[in-house]
């Protein structure tokens, strides 16, 4: 069954999502993405109920249908400084002004939205299995953080992020332990668990 077109008709609405808040390393990163009012896709839905090709496969099919999409990342140095959830604020903001279409309101995924800009907003909990334009903002960003996180691998090779993406494994955490932490890493989060210990 396909999402929700809309929140409200005859409106330019963008939905809004990030990933990679609960990451140990990488960016965050967001995208924001404004579908024609009549568009409708029934594989559209949340990017984690996805299988990895069928994301990949959708990216082009929302990038050409979208009437504006942008993707806009956090640093880790700004995740560490402002901490992850006013950085996800800021890289949905940035992929919001990236736009090359103005949205006349936002859909935002979660239940908290911060930011400086004017545009009216509607928090959505769960809305990446709700709304096809916050649905199609978490393919965007899902398939671009991967595929960073998969580059990054090929220089830092020992926290298997081209299966992990920066993700708390066991793997991830067992190369932490082995190899210490590199620039990638949050350094504002717990790298390791209980049971690890690290001697920086």
């Amino acid at each position: 069954m396909a999402l929700l077109p809309y929140l409200e008709a005859n409106r330019l609405e963008a939905g809004c999502d990030e990933v990679g808040r609960g990451c140990l390393a990488g960016p965050l990163m967001a995208a924001a993405v404004i579908l024609p009012e009549n568009y409708t896709n029934e594989w559209i839905n949340d990017s984690k109920k996805l299988s990895k090709s069928n994301r990949e496969h959708l990216v082009d099919e929302i990038k050409s249908a979208a009437l504006s999409w942008a993707i806009a990342e956090a640093s880790v140095a700004e995740i560490d400084e402002i901490n992850i959830l006013n950085a996800s604020f800021l890289a949905m903001k940035r992929a919001v002004l990236q736009l090359k279409t103005e949205p006349e309101h936002l859909l935002i995924d979660g239940n908290r939205w911060k930011s400086d800009l004017k545009t009216p907003f509607t928090c959505v909990v769960k809305g990446d299995g709700k709304y096809a334009s916050i649905a199609a903002a978490s393919i965007l960003a899902k398939v671009a953080r991967d595929k960073f996180m998969e580059q990054l691998s090929e220089e830092f090779p020992y926290y298997a992020w081209e299966s992990n993406a920066g993700y708390p494994t066991r793997a991830h955490r067992e190369g932490i332990l082995a190899h210490g932490a590199c620039i990638w890493h949050r350094k504002s989060f717990r790298l390791l668990s209980k049971q690890m210990t690290l001697d920086l």
